[in-house]
């Protein structure tokens, strides 16, 4: 979905006139149909603010240029599973289980792999030593864990 399409569904989806929109935004309401129009996009700063305001990632309101994977265990984002800072801003980096409060969940490579492993395989995503092997192979390709070596 392109960014004008996203902004368009936000403002119906809350039920807001390009008017109401652009008073929320500190913009005009001109600025707003050139976004729905696909005229232009949202400067850095407005796109921060319209994440903020309307619980939508800035990659989301960029129309998903990039796939985001968590960069502590590998598994794709989308704006349900994003992680938050301690203000409420999207962290784009981390899923929501590896990174709350502010802070990672696991310190150590071996500590994600020790929860991973059983879990993946309840979920019969694979047999246990395959997907230790696995997961052995592509966590240390994360930029979380490529810091750390």
């Amino acid at each position: 979905m392109e960014t004008k399409d996203v902004i368009l569904e936000i403002r119906k989806k809350n039920n807001l006139s390009q008017d109401e929109l652009a008073e929320r935004l500190f913009v005009t309401r001109q600025a707003v149909s050139r976004w729905e129009n696909g005229d232009t996009i949202p400067n850095p700063e407005t796109l921060k603010l319209i994440s903020k305001t309307f619980d939508v990632s800035v990659n989301t309101l960029l129309g998903s240029p990039r796939q985001l994977i968590c960069q502590c265990c590998g598994m794709p984002l989308n704006d349900d599973s994003i992680s938050r800072e301690p203000d409420g801003e999207f962290n784009e980096e981390y899923c929501k289980w590896c990174y709350t409060d502010g802070k990672l969940v696991y310190h150590s490579m071996q500590e994600l792999i020790d929860f991973l492993v059983p879990h993946m395989s309840s979920m019969n995503m694979g047999e246990p030593q395959d997907i230790k092997a696995m997961l052995e192979k592509q966590l240390p390709q994360l930029k979380l864990w490529k810091k750390a070596q």
